[in-house]
């Protein structure tokens, strides 16, 4: 008679299947389909597929209780330079499991996945579960949550999962990048003729170091921004009437993206554009029941400055799974066994606790 497998080996069996399939961002039909087929074999009743991004619902599913979104992505991105091993290749080693995507977001789906499967046929949950494998979040693509999330069912609060050491990120940081564009008038270097354009960009720049955002977040610090490309120019003895610059800024919750926007037309002259609007700087109140359960069973909370599919989201959110961002995109990239099994347990618990609370 065999072992009973224990669903600690199941997340690393699963894991290392999706090591095995390359899943570069945006080209990650294969890992979809495993985990379409994977979930159906464990009697999942009904598994939605839109593009890429795979979704089910609790066995019980009810639009009459209200439900929580528990969503990751299967893309990773292309493997680095410096790679000692086929990153391809699982390989578990002196309690480490090694590949492409196993730390992010690989540790944390798979964990996410099994939670699911631990309370899918539960009758007595005071909520729902959606499950939300996704794709494209390591490109910000349109192809992944972004496509799905007027399809799901309504969710209430949602754990998103990315490798946190299982601490609780309250609060991330965005990203908004523009892209403006100093005008002059070009003109012959020699008779020094013309307006130069580089010269306009030059103040704006020095505008935009010296600006502070006012408000401060209490858990992301301040707004950062900085400039971080510039091009101008055609030939040495031409005075350029056109100037570009990039500036790189890292949105906090206590500004929306629109805000930031006003605020940099109002202190540089050139045009400015932003790139993409959609992802937004996330918070969840501290007093919010996912986090009072955390703080409880001792997870410690921190403001992240990575950014995630979370900030596609317009509703509360916690981001927690096993794993350290660190590993994220290195050669060698690995998640401890230990942490896998850390990160399930925690998972289970922490949803386990919330119906306990909801039914009090």
């Amino acid at each position: 008679m065999s072992a009973t497998i224990t669903r600690d080996e199941k997340a690393v069996r699963l894991l290392k299947e999706l090591i095995s399939i390359p899943s570069i961002s945006g080209q990650e039909d294969a890992t979809a389909t495993a985990i379409e087929k994977y979930l159906k074999s464990k009697g999942v009743k009904e598994v939605n597929r839109h593009l890429n991004n795979i979704w089910a619902v609790n066995a019980h599913y009810t639009p009459a209780k209200p439900s929580i979104l528990l969503c990751s992505h299967h893309d990773t991105v292309r493997a680095v330079e410096g790679y000692t091993r086929d990153p391809y290749t699982p390989v578990q080693e002196e309690g480490r499991l090694y590949g492409l995507g196993s730390n992010d977001a690989g540790g944390p789906l798979v964990c996410l996945i099994e939670t699911f499967l631990h309370f899918y046929d539960r009758g007595d949950m005071e909520y729902n579960l959606i499950l939300a494998a996704v794709a494209e979040e390591e490109r910000s693509g349109a192809g992944g949550l972004t496509a799905i999330l007027p399809l799901l069912p309504a969710y209430e609060f949602a754990i998103v999962g990315e490798p946190t050491g299982m601490k609780m990120a309250v609060a991330e940081k965005s990203l908004l990048v523009v892209d403006c564009v100093s005008r002059g008038v070009s003109g012959h270097a020699a008779r020094s003729e013309g307006d130069n354009a580089i010269y306009h960009a030059i103040e704006d720049i020095a505008a935009l170091k010296n600006y502070r955002f006012e408000r401060v977040s209490p858990t992301l610090g301040e707004v950062h921004m900085n400039v971080t490309m510039v091009n101008a120019g055609t030939q040495h003895n031409v005075i350029p009437s056109t100037c570009s610059y990039v500036i790189d800024i890292r949105p906090t919750d206590v500004y929306t993206n629109e805000e930031i926007m006003e605020t940099i037309c109002s202190i540089i002259k050139a045009e400015a554009t932003p790139r993409n609007m959609r992802r937004r700087a996330s918070s969840i109140p501290v007093t919010h029941p996912i986090v009072v359960a955390g703080v409880e069973m001792g997870l410690e909370m921190f403001g992240s400055p990575t950014l995630s599919d979370q900030a596609l989201l317009s509703c509360p959110s916690l981001k927690i799974g096993p794993g350290e961002s660190a590993r994220s995109h290195t050669a060698d990239e690995y998640i401890e066994i230990n942490e896998l099994k850390e990160g399930l347990d925690i998972y289970i618990s922490l949803l386990s606790k919330i119906l306990e609370e909801k039914k009090q």
